[in-house]
């Protein structure tokens, strides 16, 4: 027997730091760990100590004798990475430094209150007498983990239970409800904090830059995602599911995410915290077909293949990949068969060549793949109706890497909905060095820059998406968070970061500025008001989807008040 890492993996690596035998790779210290699919056990080095099932945030590792026949997949997913990637048992991951000593005068603000944020949040905590103020502008934490992790990843949002033991600490203080660049500004945060970590993610979306993009019934897949998961902003979104097929431009998770929520069955998502207004609209769609665009081939597809496989277990779904849009161009056959190809480039090709020999069903709900393929216009006089696509051919780029160029043969998809999944990017702070271009504030490892002279800003720092672009999983956040925090605590303790003022201070500065900010407890109150209300019905928790209903929660003395 022996223990596997299944698709809820979120690259925490909890699990890594507890193994006495090694046998979880990539390991925070390898290369390959920031940019991994997922984490990876291996199975002749397991000892079957269970002590990772134990330390994982999200449930994602199971004994091989427990796995679902439609979990079978992961046997090979673990095995196939040390295959390729062997390890040396004796070679023990470093135990990570312990810093000794007392930041007593240490206060850190971070803005933002996702992943990213509350991974820095921990790590500065771990520091016997420093302080973190948490300020985020939506009265509710955890970011994409609330509003872009899909409703049916229940195991995914379980990593909040470890956030939560952070944002409980005496020396942490929840700032709910304010916005920095409009309740306060960035030189008022430095003015009352030794230090500023800008964790404030990749909100906007990248465009296509096609005609027709703008119509009706073309939108970012980023608006779709946060109207289902119930994000205040989106909560009055409207979105037309009246035709038979939509087409997603993008294959990666959230692309597969999207096409999954558009397609299963409005009876399962009612045992999710999907919102409401998402719910009724999706038991009146009448979308029976989702076909999802991607530029290159199926071995460079954008997806994990966790994600990929699990779509192919959904009841009642058929998912359809045309045999003639899975022969490789001759470049990546040479690297499989040669052996040189990645263990996660050989299963994506593998798995899509499998679905293009399954029998699918006329009468199904269906999800289908097309490769190699980019749309020029998305058409449509009054609303969006269908899609200009080309087919590409991969060309070698001089870094030998394959890129798709368009050739002369196209065709048109019809669709009602058309969503956009190419990407994220985040967005500029008032009075923050900024990298338009790229999305990110400009930083050294973690440092904040001046872009015009390439100085450090003293005393600002950044971690997570906005630090990195959007790239890793969850868990990646957690080494990058930490990386950045080293940084920070390197600085204080060289005496490069300034006093703070008294504390009464800052909450008085807070209260005047933004009197209606939410804390902890509040927060508390919001979160158990929705717990109650989705016990009632079955589900995990229903989401107060408008700022005034979770305002009243927050202020309610007894919950139940709230509905």
């Amino acid at each position: 027997m022996t223990y596997l890492i299944t698709q809820a993996c979120c690259n925490d690596a909890s699990c890594v730091s507890v193994c006495p035998v090694n046998c979880i790779h990539p390991t925070p210290d390898e290369p390959a760990f920031m940019s991994a699919e997922m984490l990876y056990i291996d199975p002749d080095t397991c000892i079957e100590c269970a002590a990772c099932v134990d330390e994982c945030p999200v449930d994602a590792i199971k004994l091989d004798t427990d796995l679902a026949e439609s979990d079978s997949r992961y046997l090979t997913i673990n095995a196939s990475y040390f295959e390729q990637n062997p390890i040396d048992p004796d070679d023990f991951p470093m135990e990570p430094k312990s810093r000794r000593g007392d930041f007593s005068g240490l206060r850190v603000a971070i803005v933002g209150s996702g992943p990213a944020a509350s991974y820095a949040a921990a790590e500065v905590l771990r520091h016997r007498g420093a302080e973190v103020d948490m300020y985020e502008r939506l009265l509710t934490p955890y970011g994409l983990i609330r509003s872009g992790v899909a409703p049916d990843h229940q195991g995914t949002k379980a990593i909040t239970a470890l956030y939560r033991d952070t944002m409980s600490k005496p020396s942490f203080h929840l700032h709910l409800g304010i916005e920095i660049g409009r309740d306060l500004s960035h030189l008022e945060l430095l003015e009352h904090h030794s230090a500023v970590i800008y964790a404030v993610g990749a909100s906007g979306d990248q465009r296509l830059r096609i005609d027709g993009e703008d119509l009706p019934g073309s939108h970012a897949a980023t608006e779709f995602v946060a109207w289902y998961n119930g994000h205040p902003d989106y909560a009055d979104a409207e979105f037309d599911l009246s035709g038979e097929r939509a087409v997603i431009v993008g294959n990666g998770n959230v692309a597969l995410d999207v096409a999954r929520i558009l397609v299963s069955d409005p009876d399962a998502l009612d045992r999710t915290d999907i919102a409401d207004h998402a719910l009724s609209t999706l038991r009146n769609s009448n979308i029976c077909e989702v076909v999802i665009l991607g530029r290159r081939g199926p071995a460079q597809a954008a997806y994990t293949n966790s994600e990929f496989h699990a779509l192919t277990q959904l009841p009642g779904i058929d998912v359809v990949v045309d045999p003639r849009e899975v022969t490789l161009d001759e470049h990546t056959r040479a690297l499989i068969d040669g052996g040189d190809a990645s263990a996660a480039v050989r299963l994506k090709a593998e798995l899509a060549a499998e679905l293009g020999q399954r029998a699918v069903a006329d009468d199904r709900k269906r999800i289908v793949f097309r490769y190699l393929v980019s749309p020029t216009e998305i058409v449509g006089d009054a609303r969006a109706t269908g899609v200009h696509v080309v087919r590409n051919s991969l060309v070698l780029d001089d870094a030998g890497v394959a890129r798709a160029v368009a050739g002369e043969d196209g065709e048109f998809i019809e669709a009602g909905l058309v969503l956009r999944s190419i990407g994220y990017r985040g967005t500029g702070i008032a009075d923050v060095p900024f990298d338009p271009k790229r999305g990110v504030i400009p930083n050294a490892n973690g440092r904040v820059i001046d872009p015009g002279s390439g100085d450090v800003v003293g005393g600002v720092y950044t971690t997570g998406w906005i630090k990195r672009g959007p790239s890793g999983g969850i868990g990646t956040n957690k080494k990058c968070a930490r990386d950045t925090v080293d940084l920070l605590l390197d600085d204080f303790g060289n005496g490069r970061l300034g006093p703070v003022t008294a504390r009464g201070d800052l909450e008085t500065l807070i209260a005047e500025r933004q009197p209606k900010a939410v804390d902890f407890a509040g927060w508390n109150r919001i979160d158990t008001a929705e717990r109650q209300a989705g016990g009632e019905r079955g589900r995990p928790r229903v989401k107060f989807v408008s700022l005034e209903s979770m305002a009243e929660a927050a202020r309610a003395i007894d919950s139940a008040s709230a509905r």
